[in-house]
């Protein structure tokens, strides 16, 4: 079921009580919400694996308890920019929160925007952060400051870029107006670009208008939204796969939950970022292929250029310690086990971010 904002400020209050189903089962009625439409790879598996899952999942362990999901799906419940405060302030009960747009309320796990170029697969990229935020404390503690329960990382593909004239070498940028995450500032800005801060769903009517020039996007999230179609020239850049956030749960709504159904999202939590990153691994290579089908101009940036590019860029890993540290976090350990754990599973790096700090 699909809702509107209206509906769901309207049904909220009920739908935080249980009712009672046939043959002595407990009905939970739980939101599940997103920014963003089921076309992107980190959204669809909310539907697929959690919500299409979770009630089979319980039924095969002979639970009593049943979930009745309400889906808020494609900004119709809010927007891209609140998808933090969505779930900690229990507007949903859960749902994809883009840590890309709140580098003050999530730093550390935003910290592949401070390592470009340092991951080779997306696999490896949601398994680097899925077990940080296991493992470390820092980051665990960030997401419960939060008011959230983290249960797995979202990856995209790396980022390339799409412009409305060719890319053929990096001084092409100077002057430009990319549109992109803020986090993505510090990549576009030594190029001699301006960075036009904005999310994704916004960027089509953008380019048309004249607000960018360009967008330094992922190809698995810019082919939904035929970003190519306004901006057909396309530069296989590969930023490197990132994750920038996940599926969260509000602490709210959590503590309320059963023990069995705790269980069942941590379970569909790490299985909604493996299939996250099979979207992607399957999504990528034939995206790039139909933008060029649609007569987008696919180019692939050399080698030598992207070296360039990263050299450029500013010590972010130094800079990403200092301020981490500076807000009383351990921003230095967690570069470094941040770096080891990359390489423990088969990264190379370009750069080697924790090299000076």
């Amino acid at each position: 079921m699909l809702i509107s904002r209206r509906t769901i400020l309207i049904t909220a209050a009920a739908a935080a009580l249980p009712a009672r189903a046939a043959f002595g089962q407990e009905v939970i009625n739980l939101t599940i919400s997103s920014s963003h439409p089921l076309a992107i790879p980190w959204v669809a598996p909310l539907k697929t694996v959690i919500v299409e899952r979770s009630n089979r999942m319980l039924e095969e362990r002979g639970s009593s308890h049943r979930i009745n999901w309400t889906e808020a799906f494609g900004g119709s419940l809010y927007g891209f920019e609140d998808t933090l405060e969505a779930v900690s302030q229990q507007l949903t009960d859960m749902g994809w929160i883009g840590a890309l747009w709140e580098p003050s309320a999530l730093p550390l796990q935003n910290i592949m925007y401070s390592t470009p170029f340092a991951t080779s697969g997306v696999q490896q990229a949601v398994d680097v952060m899925n077990e940080l935020n296991a493992k470390n404390a820092a980051m665990k503690a960030e997401w419960e400051a939060n008011g959230i329960v983290f249960l797995g990382a979202c990856v995209s593909d790396g980022y390339h870029l799409f412009t409305k004239k060719p890319i053929e070498q990096l001084s092409d940028l100077k002057g430009l107006k990319i549109l992109g995450v803020p986090v993505c500032a510090p990549w576009i800005e030594p190029t001699g670009a301006t960075l036009v801060s904005t999310g994704l769903p916004a960027q089509y009517s953008q380019l048309q208008t004249g607000v960018g020039d360009g967008s330094i996007l992922i190809a698995t999230g810019a082919y939904p939204l035929k970003i190519h179609e306004v901006a057909p020239f396309v530069t296989l850049v590969d930023t490197g796969p990132l994750t920038f956030g996940g599926f969260g749960v509000s602490r709210a709504t959590w503590d309320t939950l059963p023990q069995d159904v705790q269980e069942v999202l941590t379970e569909l939590g790490m299985e909604y970022s493996t299939e996250n990153a099979r979207l992607i691994e399957e999504r990528q290579a034939s995206a790039i292929q139909a933008m060029k089908e649609e007569g987008a101009t696919i180019a692939k940036m050399p080698q030598e250029q992207r070296l360039e590019w990263v050299s450029m860029m500013p010590d972010l890993g130094r800079n990403w310690v200092e301020a981490g540290e500076a807000d009383g976090i351990p921003a230095r350990e967690i570069m470094k086990e941040f770096m080891a754990t990359v390489r423990a599973r088969g990264g190379k790096p370009l750069r080697d971010w924790d090299g000076n700090i």
